[in-house]
C-alpha cells in the first residue's frame, strides 16, 4: 500500500505531460472524479493540480520537450536529490533535469534508467507530496515495463534502496516483483515491476517506461467513460485473483495508466 508518510523510496507525487491541458484536465475529471485547478489565470493554461474531495492526487503540465510522447511521471521520495543523482550517474543511467529547488516546497529531478526508463526524485521541503493515496481517486500503486529485470532490480535498488519479493504470474507468464522501500515490511509494498518483449514496449518506442496505477470504484464504469472521452483500453477489464479488476487504459493523447478496483481484503 501507498501511503502519505512517503518513506524514503516510496512514491510521493506524479504529474502528467500532455499537450492539450484543458482537454486532459476534462479527460481524468470524468474518469477519476477530479477537480482541476490551474496555476495563473486566462485561456493558455500551461498547468495546475488534480484534487480529489479537496485533496492534491496529481499534477498537470504542458507537454513542451520536443519528440516526447505524453505520459505520466512519478517522483520518489529521497532524503538528498543531489546524492541520488550521483547515485544515478555511478550506475548508469542519465540525468534529464538536474537537481533544481521549486521555491520552498522541495527539490526535484529527472532521470532515465540505463534502459532508458523515466522517472523522477522528490526531495520534501513544506511539500511532501500529494494529499491522498489508496483511496478511489487515487494513486495506489506503480508499475514498470522493462526488458530486463534484473537490470532493473539492480540500478532502482542500489539508487532508490528496493528491497523485492518475486512472485509467479498466473498462468506460467513469467514473474511479476513487487517492490517495497528500505526497511520497510511488505505490506509497504508501493509498486512491481515485469519484464516484457521488447516489441511489447512500443508505446514508449521500445524504452522501458512507468504508469501509475489508480484505485476507482468500479473499473468497468472508469472504462467505459475512458472509451466515450476517446481514450483507449490496452488491456482488460480483467480480474487479476488476490489483486482486483483493473484495465491498462490510455488517455485521448496516449499516456497510460491502470484503473483497479482493488479486491476485498
Amino acid at each position: 500500500m501507498i501511503t502519505t508518510d512517503f518513506a524514503p523510496g516510496s512514491p510521493c507525487m506524479l504529474d502528467l505531460g500532455s499537450p492539450d491541458v484543458r482537454a486532459a484536465a476534462a479527460f481524468y475529471g470524468a474518469v477519476l472524479g477530479w477537480d482541476y485547478e490551474p496555476m495563473g489565470d486566462g485561456e493558455d493554461m500551461e498547468g495546475g493540480m488534480f484534487r480529489k474531495d479537496g485533496k492534491m492526487v496529481a499534477g498537470l503540465g504542458k507537454l513542451t520537450e520536443e519528440g516526447a510522447r505524453p505520459a505520466w511521471m512519478i517522483y520518489y521520495t529521497v532524503a538528498d536529490a543531489d546524492a541520488t543523482t550521483q547515485a544515478v550517474e555511478r550506475a548508469g543511467g542519465t540525468v534529464r533535469v538536474p537537481p533544481m529547488d521549486l521555491e520552498q516546497w522541495g527539490r526535484m529531478a529527472q532521470y532515465s534508467d540505463p534502459l532508458g526508463g523515466q522517472f523522477a526524485v522528490w526531495q520534501p521541503g513544506e511539500s511532501k507530496g500529494v494529499d491522498l493515496v489508496d483511496q478511489p481517486g487515487s494513486l495506489c500503486w506503480t508499475e514498470l515495463y522493462t526488458s530486463d529485470a534484473a537490470a532493473a532490480k539492480e540500478f532502482y535498488g542500489g539508487v532508490l534502496g528496493w528491497q523485492y519479493s518475486d512472485t509467479r504470474m498466473p498462468g506460467g507468464e513469467g514473474t511479476y516483483t513487487m517492490i517495497t522501500p528500505s526497511g520497510l515490511p511488505e505490506e509497504r509494498m508501493h509498486g512491481g515491476l515485469m519484464e516484457v518483449r521488447k516489441e511489447d514496449l512500443a508505446l514508449a518506442g521500445g524504452r522501458p517506461y512507468w504508469h501509475p496505477v489508480f484505485a476507482v470504484t468500479d473499473c468497468d464504469t472508469a472504462v467505459a467513460k475512458v472509451r466515450e472521452l476517446g481514450g483507449s483500453v490496452q488491456m482488460g477489464p480483467e480480474d487479476a485473483e488476490g489483486v482486483g479488476r483493473l484495465a491498462v487504459c490510455l488517455d485521448p493523447f496516449g499516456a497510460d495508466f491502470v484503473v483497479l478496483t482493488p479486491a476485498e481484503s
